[in-house]
């Protein structure tokens, strides 16, 4: 395909829906390897939300950037998105669009014909597409990023369980600062947590965050604990760090739990993951660039989303999820049911899944840093 010229990538959302899309973005770039390839893509309206550039640099994934806002109806704005589309004429759109329906799908398809695009790909048109399909081998539903490499099979495999599939391709000035923040840990083995999201029915709670960390004081005192997340949730994220910090006050040769949030990008974010031990946390993008660096994920799940279609990618994470009768609501703010699905989540039972991870053969932070300095 090297006629290609110009390839525009559809992709909405912000940090983890930017990470699931790596291994369909590094098979994008691999197909289309001479051609410039713009990612259309949305402002952020969440001030915790980074935008898909700040994930993205220095991947050489993708070139530039074409953002729009969302979820308005302007047609002045939706004609100067055309008349900036249209000037460019992409050869080729790679849909890897969420899951609306198969008008809105087709709604979409019209736009990019009208943009001069020549050839569309992976465009869902039908249910199936739309749809994250059963496995029957595994009794589960497919993940998200599965189903973004299934609905763009047609360029080739994505290789979803290749680590190279979801390569950040930090730089070394990226993994120089998380050796810098991390330093006042020293060779300690670290314990990396986010307890930030976005959305009120995802939130497990500051305290269940503080009395977790409480535990792991006694169970961990060899190790480290850095929290990270955005700078609005610094203050969160202190509060937690208090169940830490107390059993540090009765025993002075602790360490400190290190609060990172506002203080390093989401690169460097990784990077800092990258290099701990273990990564504890919502459903939430810290919890994808974990997964996408290979560190093991303890996660606690709501249940407004149906099991495993947006669970950390790979076989070695422990997600808690409690299906109650309204799972699969998708709600933004649970009122009436009180967020029972997530508030019945006990912290033994998250420390239980932390201690059997830990005890796994292989959890060796030594040998994770000597792969991380290679």
């Amino acid at each position: 395909m090297t006629e290609v010229r110009r390839v525009l990538i559809y992709r909405l959302g912000s940090l983890g829906d930017t990470v699931i899309a790596l291994p369909a973005l590094h098979l994008i770039a691999r197909v289309f390897p001479n051609a410039e390839r713009r990612l259309l893509t949305n402002i952020p309206i969440n001030v915790k939300a980074p935008p898909a550039a700040q994930i993205l640099e220095h991947t050489g994934l993708v070139h530039s950037y074409v953002r729009y806002e969302t979820g308005g109806r302007n047609p002045v704005e939706l004609l100067r998105l055309w008349w900036r589309l249209f000037r460019w004429r992409p050869d080729v759109v790679v849909y890897l669009g969420s899951a609306r329906g198969v008008n809105s799908a087709r709604r979409d398809e019209a736009f990019f014909r009208l943009c001069g695009a020549k050839r569309l790909i992976g465009v869902p048109l039908t249910e199936e597409m739309q749809k994250n399909q059963w496995d029957d081998a595994l009794h589960v539903l497919e993940p998200e990023t599965a189903r973004l490499a299934r609905n763009v099979s047609e360029l080739g495999d994505a290789h979803l369980d290749d680590p190279d599939s979801w390569d950040l391709r930090l730089t070394k000035e990226e993994r120089e600062r998380a050796r810098e923040v991390l330093r006042p840990l020293g060779q300690r083995p670290v314990i990396a947590m986010s307890v930030g999201t976005k959305r009120q029915s995802k939130d497990w709670g500051k305290e269940n965050w503080k009395a977790l960390l409480e535990h792991l004081a006694d169970l961990y005192p060899s190790y480290g604990v850095v929290l990270c997340g955005a700078a609005e949730e610094w203050e969160t994220s202190e509060f937690a760090a208090e169940g830490w910090r107390r059993k540090v006050a009765d025993h002075p040769s602790r360490s400190e739990a290190l609060n990172l949030c506002g203080r390093v990008s989401p690169r460097e974010c990784a990077a800092v993951l990258e290099r701990s031990l273990i990564f504890l946390g919502h459903d939430s993008g810290p919890m994808h660039l974990a997964a996408a660096v290979q560190t093991p994920c303890v996660a606690v799940f709501s249940a407004r989303n149906r099991p495993n279609v947006w669970f950390p990618y790979g076989r070695r994470h422990r997600v808690i999820y409690h299906k109650v009768d309204c799972w699969g609501c998708n709600l933004e703010t649970c009122i009436v049911e009180k967020k029972r699905c997530i508030y019945s989540i006990e912290v033994k039972e998250v420390l239980a899944e932390v201690q059997a991870l830990l005890a796994e053969p292989g959890m060796s932070e030594d040998a994770r840093l000597v792969e991380r300095d290679c």
